[in-house]
């Protein structure tokens, strides 16, 4: 992709490229957090699935019962 980028541009300014590499860096560790993100939240919601299969069904208490 930073290839792509460098040679649609078609510039050797050192500022440019610079630019675009702390750019594409920034971009690379955003996507790398967002993955562990990913991976702690489907490992949260797959505890609590756990949990409520194991969790007895909620009843009425004997004074709520209809008469």
């Amino acid at each position: 992709m930073a290839k792509a980028l460098l040679g649609y541009l078609s510039t050797t300014d050192p500022r440019v490229v610079a630019s675009l590499t702390a750019e594409n860096r920034r971009l690379r560790q955003r996507v790398t957090d967002l993955e562990a993100q990913v991976m702690r939240l489907q490992s949260e919601n797959d505890a609590l699935a756990a949990a409520a299969h194991d969790a007895p069904l909620l009843t009425l208490d004997d004074s709520m019962q209809p008469a």
